[in-house]
């Protein structure tokens, strides 16, 4: 069914702005909801943002006002943007995408992409 790969991370100042991608060898519109993690050194994986089958987003607090999540459909790409990023952004941002069946539901995972803000 597939497998995501995120791209977009790296370096960027504190109040700034960056775009996470995320792409899957299957249609994006094949999965059920897809989400954007983040885990720091030390401290467990957390959700930043989903988006739903109906097109809904939530967020966590965190990023709420700051982050949006939106799907390319013609694209097949899933996006993070981030906008007034903060030093406790900084993370490994993973891509999840969730496929249920009558029998299952699975998980798909990206390789991560690194995000660090400098302050």
């Amino acid at each position: 069914q597939g497998q995501l790969m995120e791209s977009g991370g790296g370096l960027v100042q504190a109040g700034g702005s960056l775009r996470l991608s995320c792409t899957g060898s299957a249609s994006i519109l094949s999965f059920d909801s897809m989400s954007w993690y983040r885990q720091c050194p030390g401290k467990q994986r957390e959700l930043v943002a989903d988006i739903r089958g109906g097109g809904s987003t939530n967020y966590s607090d965190s990023v709420k006002g700051r982050f949006a999540a939106s799907r390319d459909k013609a694209a097949n790409m899933f996006y993070l943007h981030m906008n007034k990023v903060q030093p406790e952004d900084s993370a490994v941002y993973y891509c999840n995408a969730v496929l249920k069946t009558l029998e299952r539901t699975i998980d798909f995972w990206g390789q991560g992409t690194q995000v660090t803000v400098s302050s």
